[in-house]
């Protein structure tokens, strides 16, 4: 129970996009299209997955003083890899990252789960707390490059949807259309968490006007067993 836990909160209550707003770089330029939110979320899923899993096995190796060099070492080793595999495998994708593939090495999603997790727990609670985050993230680069990619160029995936019909709207193919979708999502996402808060208050802490102004009669029954 707790593994999974630890994986299901990075999909949607700890977001590390759209609700802790982490990795917003690479988030608003790699988003264009859905395929490359897809590519670059599964890219810094892997390595996510791989530092978190060293960091965790070295963490009562690793000294204190120099944890977080030692930190970015790991991880830009990790990203050293994931640029071979996709230059080989992938060249065209590779292509389209460009830098933003070795920025993943600062990336503050990774850095920040190394040092406040990774570093703190085992390797079975760091795993499932990686593939959880990196979910969440991929999730939200291909919603986004989905939505923008749809609005803004008439296609998903490289399929034409618009067929001659309708014009795209290329203000979202802009990084002002980027930063716009980035808000709505955040703000829907936002509106969803409250909601859901809300919906968990029970007994007099959720009525307005205490015990005696409750519209279910919770002031009646607190009356009657008195």
């Amino acid at each position: 129970m707790t593994w999974s836990k630890e994986f299901f909160k990075g999909i949607i209550k700890e977001n590390p996009t759209l609700v802790m707003l982490l990795g917003t770089c690479p988030t608003l330029a790699m988003t264009t299209q859905a395929v490359n939110g897809l590519g670059m979320g599964l890219a810094t899923t892997f390595v996510l997955l791989g530092s978190c899993v060293v960091i965790s096995l070295l963490k009562n190796v690793i000294p204190s003083q120099v944890r977080l060099p030692c930190y970015i070492v790991i991880i830009a080793g990790f990203v050293t890899l994931v640029s071979f595999l996709l230059q080989v495998y992938v060249p065209e994708l590779y292509k389209t990252f460009g830098v933003f593939l070795s920025l993943i090495t600062v990336n503050c999603i990774i850095l920040g789960r190394a040092e406040a997790f990774a570093s703190k727990n085992t390797v079975g609670k760091s795993v499932a707390d990686a593939l959880g985050m990196g979910l969440g993230f991929t999730l939200a680069l291909l919603l986004m490059g989905s939505i923008r990619e749809i609005l803004g160029s008439g296609t998903w995936f490289g399929i034409d949807l618009t067929f001659g019909v309708l014009e795209p709207i290329l203000l979202f193919a802009t990084p002002a259309g980027g930063f716009m979708v980035f808000g709505l999502l955040v703000a829907v996402v936002n509106r969803l968490s409250h909601y859901k808060i809300s919906k968990k208050k029970m007994g007099c802490e959720g009525c307005a006007g205490g015990c005696a102004g409750c519209a279910q009669g919770c002031g009646e029954k607190k009356e009657g067993n008195d």
